[in-house]
């Protein structure tokens, strides 16, 4: 352990592994107002905040736990097409509050290429969000869409039906056939972009 009269104590979040200080430092100095991903074991969750003297200020959020009680997803809250429609709802919220641009801010995440937190980048720059990003790091369409699930359950549906209704007994459970899943994430997308159809008539004009 680090001692003497020039060690300092780390911040207490950092100690806990919550907070990098130095990136956060980075990030308030750019003025902009930051699109915060974070992930739990169950969840995906997005806010865009804007830093304040007094503290940070939540501008517009979105969880994926949403997307299961207002627009009808049966598909998992944490995986990757979740994140890609939790960013694309939260980046709507800030444009209508009147955010136009952001900086991605993922915390303590590990920055690997296709990552959820990226799946949640790209959906709120495909709702209309600016926000500055390497293209490499985001998933392929056919992730965020699901089509890979769905080709792997339709190939097991038909080649082993018992490890299929093992495998993907959540999602029929829920109602949904995983084949299905591309199909379903396009639907509730929709679902999203008619209650929030002003904000992407005014992208579209613009």
């Amino acid at each position: 352990m680090a001692r003497g009269p020039r060690y300092k104590v780390p911040r207490r979040r950092r100690r806990e592994g919550k907070t990098n200080y130095y990136k956060r430092y980075k990030m308030i100095l750019s003025g902009k107002p930051r699109f915060v991903v974070r992930k739990t074991n169950k969840y995906i969750w997005v806010q865009v905040v804007v830093a304040r003297p007094e503290g940070d200020r939540v501008i517009a959020a979105a969880h994926s736990r949403e997307l299961v009680k207002r627009y009808g997803w049966l598909g998992g809250t944490k995986n990757t097409a979740a994140a890609y429609l939790t960013g694309y709802l939260a980046a709507l919220r800030a444009l209508r509050a009147g955010i136009k641009e952001a900086i991605i801010d993922i915390g303590l995440h590990r920055p690997t290429k296709g990552a959820r937190v990226f799946a949640a980048l790209k959906g709120g720059v495909d709702a209309g969000l600016k926000i500055p990003h390497s293209p490499e790091i985001l998933p392929e369409e056919y992730r965020i869409r699901g089509e890979h699930i769905a080709k792997y359950a339709s190939l097991l549906a038909s080649e082993r039906p018992e490890e299929y209704e093992k495998r993907f007994s959540e999602y029929l459970r829920r109602g949904l056939d995983p084949r299905r899943l591309p199909e379903h994430f396009e639907e509730v997308k929709r679902r999203i972009e008619a209650e929030y159809r002003e904000i992407l008539g005014k992208q579209a004009q613009a």
